[in-house]
């Protein structure tokens, strides 16, 4: 989804410095999980290797990239992202009074609470700036306030980037690889897998009646931002499975913007609301938006984004194909 940017000065050359320092002073701790045994690599998806002599054991990252990481069992040590990880749902129900937040606004990082942390890896996201997937390396990866900050965060230890790209299925099984290099095992795997499968099962069927969706972010004083389905991995992997989303058409990336006076133009059976704004019933208060046949059908259910992984997923589209399954044919 749209990555909304929070501003801030932060420390300079003097504290990279110290970072290498303290790294060459300190040595990373053992996790249940063990450090394994002989040199450790992986090859991240804007195509950087990061070579260690070990397996690393001390992850920190963004909330969306590591909540992906917990559900495969390795509890990261540190966290930053665009919220507290109390307020993300990715983390119901998970302990994280062991996990130090340093950063809980978009682009705010505490670099020397991260550093404290000892991390081995540090892992993100990579957003591509196009339909065509492009990641454009003069851009800071997601989480990054810009390419300065990066840089001194990736002198505390390396980052490893997943791309946001393509569907939804490539990006889980990018996940499940790197969770796969830091020791968790296909048995372990399995059982997640097979849930995910028989989600997207379950969603195959709860679409061939032929529903049409459309997803969006809408605010009171900007109208509505219809999401384009190729854009988005989530979105895509569900058309993938025969859920009929009309493209919204223009020319932007990601998004269609569109005036809440217009909205009339752009009729589904079903709208998916992002949970980051107005939801259905706020929506509804907006005259031209109640004229919707969805909205008249009261078929207006949450967008959820959730983390990259086969629990996750599984979660969430089992969730989506619920709804769907109680929607009917409206336009």
């Amino acid at each position: 989804m749209a990555r909304p940017l929070s501003r801030r000065a932060f420390l300079g050359g003097s504290l990279a410095l110290g970072a290498t320092t303290l790294l060459a002073a300190c040595g990373g701790e053992s996790r249940d999980r063990g450090s394994g045994s002989g040199a450790w690599s992986f090859t991240d998806d804007v195509g950087n290797t990061i070579e260690l002599d070990r397996r690393p054991t001390r992850i920190a990252g963004l909330n969306d990239a590591i909540a992906s990481l917990w559900n495969y069992g390795i509890q990261p040590v540190a966290s930053f992202g665009y919220t507290a990880l109390a307020d993300d749902v990715n983390f119901e129900g998970k302990d994280t009074s062991k996990v130090t937040e340093v950063g809980t606004t978009y682009g705010q990082i505490d670099v020397e609470a991260l550093m404290a942390q000892r991390p081995d890896v540090i892992v993100t996201h990579a957003y591509p700036v196009d339909s065509e997937g492009t990641l454009d390396p003069e851009k800071p990866l997601y989480g990054f306030n810009d390419l300065e900050q990066q840089k001194l965060v990736g002198q505390i230890a390396p980052i490893v980037a997943i791309a946001m790209a393509g569907s939804a299925t490539t990006v889980i099984e990018r996940t499940a690889e790197f969770a796969r290099s830091l020791g968790v095992t296909e048995q372990e795997l399995a059982k997640p897998k097979q849930d995910y499968e028989a989600a997207c099962e379950r969603l195959r069927a709860a679409t061939s009646s032929g529903l049409t969706v459309m997803a969006v972010a809408a605010y009171p004083g900007e109208g509505v931002h219809i999401a384009k389905a190729k854009d988005d991995p989530a979105l895509r992997s569900y058309t993938e499975l025969g859920m009929s989303y009309p493209d919204p058409g223009g020319s932007e990336y990601y998004w269609r913007s569109v005036s809440w006076e217009n909205i009339t133009d752009y009729r589904t059976d079903v709208v998916l609301y992002s949970l980051r704004a107005m939801d259905g019933d706020a929506m509804l208060e907006q005259p031209t938006f109640a004229q919707l046949p969805a909205a008249k059908a009261k078929q207006l259910y949450p967008w959820e984004f959730s983390s990259m992984d086969y629990v996750a997923q599984a979660r969430t589209i089992d969730r989506l194909a619920a709804n769907l399954e109680k929607a009917r044919k409206v336009t």
